[in-house]
């Protein structure tokens, strides 16, 4: 088996990522992949298929990362009671992005092409699968502490949408911009008190006359 070549899967993958990041999706040629990782086209294609599945091996390991990690911070804080959840949600909102980002500069390279994949692939707009999930979960928040907003009809799924996915878009523009880590700290902590002053016109309508 194809496989059994020790060390050929890995350095398929590595030059993989180099012809993708260097050339984007479309134009990357499984050709010269398998000349920097000295082995034939035809290896390639028994071990991923084609280019898309030769994608997904770089891709897969890291999105099934990132959502794991989303959806454990949300539902942990989903299983707190309701005093603490109102007590602790900017804090833990907060560092549970900070982890986030630690993540994303741990992976940085594979959500640039991420953030490149075109149309067609399961990639393409990856991140709509958060901003569901991010939509959910405030659902369950603003019940827990009986939002009025919510109640009243001032607040829809559809703003809720359009918040989340204005910050997302946001916190992956740090890959998009490619900046450095310390740059990125700087700019998400500037995002994070932008977006919880934002949400606190929902949280306390009375405040803002919604």
């Amino acid at each position: 088996m194809a496989k059994q070549i020790q060390g050929v899967y890995e350095k398929i993958l590595t030059c993989a990522k180099e012809e993708f990041l260097e050339k984007g999706y479309t134009d990357a040629s499984l050709r010269t992949i398998a000349a920097k990782a000295e082995t034939t086209t035809g290896s390639i294609y028994t071990r991923f298929g084609d280019k898309e599945g030769l994608f997904r091996a770089i891709a897969d390991p890291v999105v099934d990362g990132i959502m794991q990690l989303f959806c454990e911070t949300q539902e942990k804080f989903h299983m707190m009671d309701e005093e603490t959840q109102k007590n602790t949600v900017q804090r833990y909102s907060s560092d549970s992005m900070d982890m986030m980002l630690d993540y994303i500069y741990g992976n940085f390279d594979t959500f640039r092409l991420l953030l490149e994949a075109p149309a067609g692939t399961k990639y393409f707009n990856f991140l709509d699968e958060m901003v569901r999930i991010e939509v959910e979960y405030t659902y369950k928040y603003m019940d827990v502490i009986g939002c009025e907003s919510v109640k009243s009809g001032a607040v829809t799924e559809d703003f809720l949408h359009m918040v989340s996915t204005a910050y997302f878009e946001g916190v992956f523009e740090v890959v998009r911009h490619n900046m450095s880590k310390e740059e990125a700290v700087k700019y998400i902590n500037m995002l994070k008190t932008y977006h919880m002053v934002g949400f606190d016109t929902i949280f306390s309508p009375e405040k803002y006359a919604l």
